[in-house]
């Protein structure tokens, strides 16, 4: 009885604790995403009261006058996302792999590596935007006279990497957490079998990392899907750079189109969630089973 009693204080006590961080989550996240969902049914044209209008706004964004900015903005989006993960996600187990290392000052590499995740992404955005100049410091050192955001692909580019830069720390981070797990006999007896150093990166070291990098790769592919701060700040969304994030805030606020606005924010909900729930069945399956081999 004594213990069915400390288990009812328990679960109560969690409950209570649960409740302000469960209001604060319904207020910043379920009633915003409601909203959007109620509004884009709505057709709020200014100086007049909303009109319900049913799908229409979705139908518009998909199949009417404005599917092209709508599919371009998808098109970018997922452009963005999957090159800079890619990227970062390389750039990141390079890093991570060599601060792993032991060397004199690995501290002062770690802390000065983590320095770009660590700033802002507008401050980033201005920093890149001021050395994207066309006499800027990315062209004095490459020898060339680009106008990084004069033109589609450059600008695309340059959004890329000031988001690499930016973000590879991360998955580094992430990544070098999964590193320090790794028991060091694994290597010891790797090492007596006669495997090469390569073997070992492949054999030992990746499939037990794995289950850091899907993580890492899950993290940044959400955080690119929304991408919003890069390309508004470094382009403005010109020379088809709009993302669905920076197309929904135009087209809510700049426009002051609420209803269609409503529907964009809804359908790009929808696409995040697609991609997230495609990507965790597909790099979540068997991640585990890899690491049992390894392990063995």
């Amino acid at each position: 009885m004594i213990g069915d009693t400390e288990r009812r204080d328990e679960r109560r006590l969690a409950t209570l604790l649960l409740i302000p961080t469960l209001i604060a989550l319904s207020l910043v996240v379920v009633y915003p995403i409601l909203s959007a969902i109620a509004r884009s049914f709505f057709d709020d044209p200014i100086g007049r009261s909303p009109t319900f209008v049913g799908f229409d706004n979705y139908a518009q964004a998909l199949f009417g006058y404005d599917r092209e900015d709508f599919w371009a903005a998808v098109g970018n989006t997922l452009f963005f996302t999957v090159v800079s993960v890619a990227i970062e996600t390389l750039l990141g187990l390079l890093m991570a792999l060599v601060m792993h290392r032991a060397f004199r000052g690995r501290g002062i590499v770690r802390a000065s590596v983590l320095l770009p995740w660590a700033l802002p992404t507008a401050v980033s955005a201005v920093m890149w935007g001021w050395m994207l100049q066309p006499d800027g410091v990315v062209n004095a050192v490459l020898g060339t006279e680009i106008v990084w955001g004069g033109s589609e692909w450059p600008a695309k580019w340059s959004i890329i990497f000031a988001e690499v830069w930016k973000t590879a720390p991360f998955v580094a981070l992430l990544i070098l957490a999964g590193l320090q797990t790794i028991p060091p006999h694994l290597y010891e007896a790797a090492a007596l079998d006669g495997a090469s150093a390569w073997r070992r990166f492949t054999s030992v070291t990746l499939p037990l990392v794995k289950p850091a990098i899907v993580v890492a790769v899950l993290f940044r592919v959400l955080d690119a899907l929304r991408m919003y701060d890069l390309p508004q700040i470094l382009t403005g969304g010109a020379n088809n750079t709009e993302t669905l994030s920076t197309l929904v805030v135009r087209t809510a606020t700049g426009e002051l189109k609420q209803g269609y606005g409503g529907a964009l924010s809804t359908l790009t909900f929808l696409f995040v969630f697609l991609c997230a729930f495609l990507l965790i069945r597909l790099l979540g399956t068997n991640v585990f089973a890899g690491v049992k081999e390894a392990a063995r």
